[in-house]
C-alpha cells in the first residue's frame, strides 16, 4: 500500500481533529499558508516541522493504515476538508461571484438557483451571503443547522436577527467602510451644488428661464467644513475637503490629536464645532445621544448662512426645526440623501428651493456596490477556510465553558467602561450627555490591569466590552470590533496583569483613562458570582453597584454634604437606592471625599444642578449603566 504524501496525512489528521488550518499551523509552529500548500501538495516541508506532525499524531492517535494514497478514501477526506457550500440569496455583482468559485470543490448557489426555496438550500450550507433584501430571522437558521456564519454585503443588520445567529453559534458579518469613498463623493458633489445654487440653476433652465443674475454663487474655498464624527466616511471627506482649499475642524471624542494632525483637522468641541461652521456635515452612527443632535437649540448655535449636509442617518436631525431654520433663512442650504422616515411623506422640505432631496443613494455606486460584495465574500472566505473572523458583530472568541466562567467579567469590563466614560475626567458632563461629544481633543490611551484570577485567562472579550463600554455612546461599537475601532481612531490600548491585593476580591480590573483632561482609574469586581461591585474610583476607595442610574458626586470632606446631597435630591424627587462614600487617605485637610448614589430614574438635569448650591461639592455627574440583572 502506497504511502499518503505529507499534505494528505494532513488533510486527514485535521479533518479528524476538527480542526481549521489555522489551528492546525499553530500546532505545528508555521504559517497558515504553508500549511495551504503542503495539503495542496506544493512544497516541501521542513524535518522540523515532519517531526512535530509525527508527534501530534503520536499524542492524538491519529492513524492512517486505513488510507492509500490516492484513494477514494483519501479523496474523501480530502474533499470533506475542503468542501463548502455557499448561498448567495441575493443578486451579487461578477466579481463577488468569482470568489467563491475560484475554492476548489466549493458549491455556489446563487439566487435565482434555489429551486425548492432559500430554506430548503440552506439545509447543508455552511455560509449565507445578504443584502438587505432578504430577512434572516431564527425561523429561517432553523433550517440551516450546518450555518457557521452570515454574510451582510453592507453595514446595516437590521435584517439580522443576531441574538438568535449567536444562540446558534453562527457568525454575523458585514462590510463596514466598503462604500465609504462613494458616501463622501456624494457629500462633496451635494456641498458644492449648494454653493452654486446648481438644482435651482437646473430647474430654471428647463422651464426655459435664463436667470444668470439670480444664481450668483459662493465657493467653498477658505470657508470652515465642520465634521461630525470622524469615521470612515467623515476621514475620506476631509482628504477631499482639502483639495478645495477649505479649512477642517472635527469633532470626535475618540479620534486622538495624532490623527486629526495628519489628516489636517483641527479638534474642536461640539460647541465649537457649530458655532465655526460654515458646512456641517453628519457622519456618526444613530445613538440614544445622537438622536435629533440637530435641532432648534443647536442650530440657533450656528453661523447665519450655514449649509448643512447629511448623507449619515435621517434620525440625527429633528426635521421640523431644521424646515424653520431654512424658512427663516438662518440656514442657507440642506442637503439631504436621508429622513427620519423612507421613504418620506409629507415632508416638511418639500416644495424648498433651499433644500436638496436624494433617495438614500450615498452607497449606490457600481463601484461601491461591487467593494461591498467582494469584501463580503472575502471576509468568509477566510473564515470558512481559517477561521479568521473580520467584522463580526457577535461572535466570541472562547468555548462555551469558558465563556460561562468569563460572562460575568465581560459584563462588568462593559459597565466600568460606561461609567469611567461618564464620570471619569474628559467624560460627558451632564449638561453635554444629549450630544454625546465630549469636549476637548478625547482620549488619547487606555490601560487595562487585570488582577488575581483573571491574570490567567484569555482577556480579548474582557477589554473589548472595557471598550465598548467606553466608546458605546457615540457609535457603533461592540465586543468585537471595539479594539480594531480604538486602533483606527489613534487611541493605544495597553494590558497588563499583576496579583489582586484588594481584600477578598479574587479578579479585579482596573481601567485607567488618559485624556487631555487628565488620568482616570477605576477598579471593579464581581461579588457572588454575578453582582458588579466598583472598588475604587481616581484614588479613593469605595464599594457601590455598578448598574442603574449612580450620581457621582467629587467633594471636600466636610461635615453636612451627605446630609445636603441626600436632601437636596429629595427636594428633587429623586429617591435614593445606595449611598456610598469614601475618602482620600492622603493625610492633608481637608481631604477629597468620593460619593456614589445609586438613584431611582430618571433623574433630571435639574435635579444634578440644584446639587451645586453644596460649597464643598467640586462636582456632580451622572453615570447610567444597564439595570442589574
Amino acid at each position: 500500500m502506497a504511502e499518503l504524501t505529507f499534505g494528505e496525512k494532513l488533510l486527514v489528521a485535521r479533518k479528524q481533529l476538527d480542526l481549521f488550518q489555522y489551528e492546525m499551523a499553530e500546532r505545528l509552529g508555521v504559517h497558515p499558508n504553508s500549511l495551504t500548500k503542503y495539503e495542496r501538495g506544493e512544497g516541501k516541508p521542513h524535518a522540523a516541522v515532519v517531526r512535530m506532525f509525527e508527534l501530534l499524531c503520536e499524542q492524538e492517535g491519529i492513524r492512517f493504515d486505513n488510507f492509500e494514497k490516492g484513494s477514494a478514501a483519501a479523496g474523501e477526506e480530502r474533499n470533506k476538508g475542503a468542501a463548502m457550500k455557499v448561498v448567495l440569496a441575493e443578486k451579487v455583482s461578477p466579481a463577488t461571484l468569482a470568489v467563491f468559485a475560484a475554492e476548489p470543490g466549493w458549491e455556489v448557489k446563487t439566487h435565482d438557483q434555489l429551486p425548492e426555496g432559500l430554506p430548503a438550500a440552506l439545509a447543508d450550507a455552511d455560509a449565507l451571503v445578504v443584502r438587505s433584501a432578504v430577512q434572516v430571522g431564527d425561523e429561517l437558521m432553523a433550517h440551516a443547522p450546518k450555518l457557521r456564519v452570515i454574510g451582510r454585503a453592507g453595514v446595516g443588520v437590521d435584517n439580522i436577527d443576531a441574538e438568535a445567529a449567536t444562540r446558534r453559534g453562527i457568525v454575523v458579518m458585514n462590510t463596514p467602510g466598503a462604500n465609504a469613498v462613494a458616501v463622501a463623493e456624494l457629500v462633496l458633489s451635494l456641498m458644492v451644488a449648494l454653493a452654486r445654487k446648481v438644482m435651482v440653476a437646473n430647474s430654471t433652465m428647463h422651464a426655459g428661464k435664463w436667470e444668470k443674475k439670480s444664481l450668483q454663487g459662493t465657493e467653498l474655498r477658505g470657508k470652515t467644513l465642520g465634521i461630525l464624527g470622524l469615521g470612515r466616511v467623515g476621514m475620506e471627506v476631509a482628504r477631499r475637503a482639502r483639495a478645495f482649499g477649505m479649512e477642517i475642524a472635527g469633532t470626535d471624542p475618540f479620534v486622538s490629536a495624532a490623527v486629526a494632525r495628519e489628516n489636517g483637522i483641527s479638534l474642536v468641541s461640539v460647541e465649537e464645532l457649530f458655532a465655526k461652521a460654515d458646512y456641517l456635515t453628519l457622519h456618526v452612527g444613530l445613538t440614544p445621544q445622537t438622536q435629533g443632535i440637530i435641532n432648534a437649540k443647536a442650530l440657533a448655535t450656528m453661523k447665519k448662512g450655514v449649509r448643512i449636509v447629511n448623507c449619515a442617518r435621517g434620525e440625527l436631525v429633528v426635521e421640523a426645526d431644521l424646515a424653520a431654520a431654512l424658512k427663516s433663512g438662518h440656514v442657507a442650504g440642506a442637503a439631504l440623501d436621508v429622513f427620519n422616515v423612507e421613504p418620506p411623506k409629507d415632508s416638511p422640505f418639500f416644495g424648498l428651493d433651499n433644500v436638496i432631496l436624494t433617495p438614500h443613494i450615498g452607497g449606490s455606486t457600481a463601484e461601491a456596490q461591487e467593494a461591498v460584495g467582494v469584501q463580503i465574500a472575502r471576509q468568509v472566505r477566510e473564515y470558512l477556510k481559517l477561521g479568521v473572523v473580520q467584522n463580526a458583530i457577535n461572535l466570541p472568541s472562547l468555548s462555551h465553558e469558558e465563556y460561562l466562567k468569563l460572562a460575568p467579567y465581560i459584563d462588568l469590563a462593559g459597565r466600568l467602561g460606561a461609567f469611567l466614560a461618564q464620570a471619569g475626567k474628559g467624560g460627558i458632563p451632564p449638561q453635554q450627555a444629549k450630544s454625546g461629544f465630549a469636549g476637548g481633543p478625547g482620549l488619547e490611551s487606555i490601560a487595562l490591569v487585570y488582577g488575581g484570577a483573571l491574570a490567567d485567562v484569555k482577556t480579548e472579550l474582557v477589554r473589548n466590552a472595557a471598550l465598548a463600554g467606553l466608546l458605546a455612546g457615540f457609535e457603533n461599537v461592540n465586543r468585537i470590533n471595539a479594539a480594531a475601532v480604538a486602533a483606527e481612531r489613534g487611541i493605544r490600548v495597553h494590558e497588563e496583569t499583576e496579583e489582586s491585593h484588594r481584600g477578598g476580591a479574587a479578579s479585579v480590573l482596573t481601567i485607567v483613562l488618559h485624556t487631555a483632561q487628565g488620568e482616570s482609574r477605576a477598579s471593579a469586581t464581581v461579588i457572588h458570582g454575578e453582582q458588579p461591585r466598583l472598588l475604587a474610583f481616581d484614588g479613593i476607595d469605595v464599594e457601590a453597584p455598578l448598574e442603574g442610574a449612580l450620581v457621582v458626586c467629587r467633594s471636600l470632606d466636610v461635615p453636612g454634604v451627605i446630609g445636603r446631597i441626600g436632601t437636596i435630591l429629595g427636594q428633587q424627587g429623586v429617591n435614593i437606592a445606595n449611598f456610598a462614600l469614601g475618602r482620600e487617605r492622603t493625610g492633608e485637610k481637608p481631604a477629597r471625599a468620593l460619593s456614589v448614589v445609586q438613584v431611582d430614574e430618571p433623574v433630571s438635569e435639574q435635579a444634578l444642578e440644584s446639587l451645586k448650591v453644596i460649597d464643598a461639592l467640586v462636582e456632580a455627574r451622572l453615570a447610567k449603566l444597564p439595570n442589574g440583572k
